[in-house]
């Protein structure tokens, strides 16, 4: 049996939509600042496309590019500007950065409040009491498809692999609220394809290609593939063998094409919750 395909590049165009509905309703123009530093194509590309979307949903979106050898005051500067800003309501720090670049304190030095990644630790705080209102995009995105894929969260068994503050750990956090049973799985997780078949729902955030196998799932479980990875001969493909996966689950994303573009709509959402925390209706 073929899974179901959860297409996230449909959904997050609805998404999208509904963001510019909800814009054109204000009296003002939100604002998001993207900070680029460095030349790396992918992050450039992925700017690029954050850009795009904002501007289509009626956002006021730029871009400030610096070179790769800022230093850490400086980019520190910039980001003190933003926040001083009436007309900036998100402020984005494109990752990883450089090196020499200390990216916990430049998260630190985001106005929480314009926080659209969610990164901040006041935010992070917030999410984990479930008071969140600004929440980390890509496990965002990742519960919005769940929910329009209809997939049912209270009780269910989830085993999410990979902890990084950035997916894992926020995504776990977000399964608990909603009342599943969660196993947060890693590379020190002995048996991990055994986790994985017990589980109803696997979402894999580990960055490894083609990782979960067809065999390590259950029939019919749900899996979301938050993994993007290149390989040596040029395609994109998830941390999930995509093809052996979808004869097993009962549904998948796809990469490309899954969670990759919620991320950007829910960043897009997120600065217009931002804009009307700060500034009302």
């Amino acid at each position: 049996m073929a899974a179901r395909l959860i297409d996230g590049k449909k959904l997050a165009a609805v998404l999208l939509n509904g963001v510019a509905a909800r814009t054109a309703a204000l009296s003002y123009k939100p604002g998001l600042a993207v900070v680029l530093v460095g030349d790396d194509p992918a992050s450039a590309v992925y700017v690029r496309n954050k850009d795009r979307a904002a501007n289509a949903a009626g956002i006021g979106a730029r871009t400030i590019r610096l070179p790769a050898t800022t230093a850490e005051a400086d980019l520190l500067g910039v980001i003190a500007g933003l926040n001083a800003d009436p007309a900036v309501d998100g402020i984005l720090v494109q990752l990883p950065l450089p090196a020499h670049i200390d990216a916990r304190a430049v998260i630190e030095a985001i106005d929480p409040a314009k926080d659209v990644d969610g990164f901040h630790p006041s935010n992070v705080g917030r999410l984990h009491e479930g008071a969140a209102v600004l929440i980390p995009c890509t496990p965002l995105g990742v519960m919005k498809l769940l929910a329009e894929a209809g997939i049912p969260l209270r009780g269910a068994r989830a085993v999410v692999l990979g902890r990084s503050a950035i997916v894992g750990k926020p995504v776990a956090a977000l399964l608990t609220a909603a009342d599943a049973t969660v196993t947060v799985a890693h590379s020190r997780t002995i048996d991990l394809a055994g986790e994985c078949r017990r589980a109803d729902i696997v979402v894999a955030a580990v960055g490894r290609a083609e990782l979960v196998r067809g065999d390590w799932l259950a029939p019919g479980a749900t899996v979301i593939d938050v993994g993007i990875n290149r390989l040596p001969d040029g395609r994109l493909v998830g941390d999930v063998a995509f093809a052996e996966a979808a004869a097993v689950a009962g549904a998948i994303t796809p990469v490309p094409g899954g969670v990759g573009p919620m991320t950007i709509a829910c960043l897009v959402e997120n600065t217009l919750s931002a804009a009307i925390a700060r500034r009302g209706r």
